[in-house]
């Protein structure tokens, strides 16, 4: 066996007290996911209960992710003010306080107002978790880290349509949110304890013009992600206008002294490759989430339930996924793993392009296969993208990178939508798996640009020349 060999096969141990705050970061990741996804199922019990308009109740899901995408790009100057740990512990508490609120609203405007300011903390919690773990720990130790908090956030999502079942099945629409409370309180107790609270600099200042430039523009680009299948003008004003205001905040960030987000992080190599996967990984599973239940209602002739737990086992592949890859990505570095992801994301594509579709086994195969290849693919880069930079640039790196999945989310929304404008039938899904099977394809490439030396592992911040 070579040096380098030996080197990799002698992981550094994880201590008890790093498996503590990964555990605790990964209670309030789960909850912000899974509320991020099981309140979509009670807008009809909200409807019927308030007496009132579907489309005033959409702002109950549409307002929690506009504030989320507020205040998502504040996390790093945060962080480099009070220190990361202060700061999720901060958001955990307004998150269970919030969540409070929206139990016990007693009509649906003070509803959407508290999803509002539980939106504001989610969009805190989940980046910010992520750079108290990225402070926490050693560059070899991020992969298997970061694969169970990252099991953490995947578990949500796929077992919120079951638990927001069961419960409006049983019981009021308020437990959707009071469910919190227990988790919450129990987290915070054992954060107080385990969380390190981090520095922080008390004389770094705010850039509010930039904060409301890309706290402004990147809710528009999402909302009109979202209504892209309205295509009008309203939805296209917004669209542009977001786009503006983002490129403008990034002129801006270029040429002032303290911008709200350093992107000179993006000029380090593996970073930005990094970055880029992340992004392209975003785009990859929301326009797959968009396509594949399309697919089979449309194809297929399943209906919404039925297609809805096809999705629930691509959710299931990525959570199970998740803590094996972080062991790769430690032991073999990011790149080898992100390849095997993107391989996986392509092969599980095209039974589906197929003048027959896939028998349902197979089809169950597959999208199980895929869970797992966003797992291996995502993961990775995000492990790579903070073992790239000093732990001082954390806040800044957890920001760009859950921006960045935002944004190739919407990308991949609008995308799928426009390949379908035309109505849904052969040829729009055909096109849209090819594209599915373009942007893999790019994630493929990209992975060859991120460089694993040991130089990355052994000093932080140090890239490869």
């Amino acid at each position: 066996m070579s040096q380098t060999d030996e080197k990799r096969a002698a992981l550094p141990p994880i201590p008890a007290r790093l498996w503590k705050v990964a555990a605790i970061s990964g209670a309030g990741a789960f909850m912000a996911m899974l509320d991020s996804t099981v309140a979509n199922l009670a807008v009809e019990s909200l409807r019927q209960d308030f007496g009132t308009s579907l489309s005033s109740v959409q702002w109950v899901i549409t307002g929690y992710l506009l504030a989320l995408a507020f205040s998502l790009p504040a996390v790093g100057w945060l962080v480099r003010r009070f220190g990361c740990g202060r700061v999720w512990l901060a958001a955990l508490a307004g998150f269970v306080l919030t969540s409070a609120l929206c139990a016990l609203a007693p009509n649906l405007w003070l509803l959407i107002a508290a999803r509002l300011l539980q939106g504001l903390a989610g969009g805190v919690l989940v980046p910010a978790g992520q750079a108290v773990i990225g402070k926490a720990a050693e560059p070899r130790q991020l992969g298997r880290i970061m694969g169970s908090l990252g099991f953490a956030v995947a578990l949500g999502p796929a077992i919120g349509p079951l638990i927001g079942g069961t419960i409006l099945g049983t019981l009021s629409w308020r437990w959707i949110f009071a469910m919190n409370i227990p988790v919450g309180c129990i987290a915070l107790v054992l954060a107080l304890r385990h969380i390190p609270p981090g520095q922080g600099d008390r004389s770094a200042s705010l850039d509010w013009c930039g904060l409301l430039m890309i706290g402004t523009g990147l809710p528009l680009v999402l909302i009109g992600a979202t209504e892209a299948a309205m295509a009008g003008p309203a939805v296209v004003l917004a669209m542009a206008s977001g786009v503006s205001l983002i490129a403008a905040f990034g002129w801006r960030t270029a040429r002032i002294g303290e911008p709200l987000l350093n992107l000179a992080l993006l000029q380090g190599r593996t970073f930005r490759a990094a970055v880029a996967v992340a992004g392209l990984t975003g785009t990859n599973m929301f326009a797959g989430l968009l396509l594949l239940p399309l697919y089979f209602q449309f194809v297929v002739s399943d209906d919404v339930m039925a297609a809805g737990m096809m999705l629930f086992l691509m959710g299931i592949g990525a959570a199970l996924a998740l803590p094996v890859c972080g062991l790769l990505t430690d032991r073999y570095g990011g790149g080898r793993v992100i390849v095997t992801g993107a391989l996986c994301l392509i092969v599980t594509i095209i039974p589906f392009m197929g003048e027959t579709p896939p028998s349902r086994s197979l089809s169950w195969g597959l999208l199980f296969l895929r869970g797992a290849g966003l797992a291996l693919a995502q993961m990775p880069a995000m492990t790579m993208a903070y073992a790239s930079v000093p732990q001082k640039e954390m806040g800044d790196a957890a920001t760009l990178v859950n921006i960045l999945q935002r944004l190739g989310g919407a990308v991949g929304a609008i995308i799928v939508v426009l390949l379908m404008a035309e109505g849904v039938d052969r040829g729009g899904l055909d096109h849209a798996f090819l594209f599915l099977m373009a942007i893999s394809g790019i994630t493929l490439a990209a992975s060859a640009l991120i460089t694993l030396s040991p130089a990355i592992y052994e000093s932080r911040g140090r890239e490869r020349p």
